[in-house]
């Protein structure tokens, strides 16, 4: 089945899907500091480079779905929370105008959890009635990454629908076992020796020996420091953010200790490091051979902190394959 990618990022979604069996044929990212990176990685994929605002639905190839994930910042709890009052909030409109237009059998979006606010009740209530009105059921939940094969803990919101015609009736899928839950030292182990830091004004380190396997340096601000950032080899990782100055410490470390209300500290005689960009992407699911492509750490950082999970799209997207299938038989019967 084809599929299009809106607000594609480096495409840790559509790689999620391609693994799931899809083709992703073609996908829009309008931030060009991406665009190396995202041709690099899906070369058979055309990458449209414009703004979606600008996108007319007729120039999007057909297709069987669509995915994406509307900029998440005007919905972070961690931001101002603007929501909908945010142009880059309302480019959700912009998505599920091309989504009427095309009619495709299905489409995903992705989101923060912080659009679940009870100041956005209004917005996301609107936005869960204009999907419909497109002409599909929607089937709306917050899940987490770590439930479904990712090794961090990663909430979000994701709303699925289903053309009405095709009259399915959708499950998510059910979280994995805990005993198959992976955690830092299931994917980290082999790395721990070989991070190198990042050289002055975070430019990459040429002396790198694993790709993108280097790690922003400077000082931690006092947000930051206001709790514990450290997670434990035997536990999932913290969310990987697209700051890289809050990349999660490295387990190595022992686990900060409290100060006072809003204030940890570093244990004495032990070295901190933030994660690489490496890591990071192994924590998203991305494999190694999965080239980001940057002048600077900081845009390492922020692309696959942007990113969807791999692994986490991959099992959403096997069982958005599992319940066409099945709805298909259903209507040739």
């Amino acid at each position: 089945m084809q599929v299009v990618s809106f607000f594609a990022g480096a495409g840790g979604l559509d790689l999620g899907f391609e693994q799931a069996g899809f083709n992703v044929v073609w996908a829009n990212e309008y931030d060009k500091d991406i665009w190396a990176t995202y041709k690099k990685n899906h070369p058979h994929t055309v990458l449209d480079q414009r703004s979606i605002t600008e996108i007319d639905a007729s120039e999007v190839p057909e297709c069987d779905g669509i995915i994406g994930g509307p900029p998440c910042q005007s919905w972070s709890e961690a931001g101002a929370q603007r929501g909908i009052d945010d142009k880059r909030g309302q480019l959700f409109f912009d998505f599920i105008r091309i989504l009427e237009a095309k009619k495709p059998k299905f489409f995903l979006a992705e989101n923060v959890s912080g659009m679940q606010h009870t100041r956005h009740a209004n917005a996301l209530n609107n936005i869960k009635q204009m999907f419909k009105d497109a002409g599909y059921d929607l089937f709306y939940q917050m899940m987490n990454a770590v439930d479904h094969g990712a090794a961090q803990d990663r909430k979000r919101v994701i709303f699925i629908g289903f053309r009405s015609d095709l009259k399915v009736d959708y499950k998510f899928p059910e979280p994995i076992d805990k005993t198959e839950k992976k955690a830092l030292k299931d994917i980290l182990l082999d790395l721990n020796d070989s991070a190198v830091p990042a050289l002055d004004k975070q430019k990459p380190n040429p002396d790198v020996k694993f790709l993108n396997h280097e790690y922003m340096i400077g000082g931690f601000s006092t947000m930051y420091m206001s709790r514990n950032r450290v997670r434990t080899w035997d536990e999932p990782s913290f969310t990987i953010q697209a700051g890289g100055r809050h990349a999660p410490i490295h387990p190595s470390a022992p686990k900060m200790e409290k100060v006072e209300k809003d204030l940890f500290k570093f244990v004495e005689g032990h070295q901190y490091r933030r994660l690489s960009v490496r890591e990071c992407a192994r924590i998203q699911g991305f494999p190694d051979d999965f080239e980001f492509v940057y002048n600077n750490v900081a845009a390492g950082y922020k692309m696959i902190g942007n990113a969807v999970a791999v692994p986490f799209a991959k099992a959403v997207a096997l069982s958005i394959q599992a319940h066409l299938a099945a709805a298909q038989s259903q209507q040739a019967a």
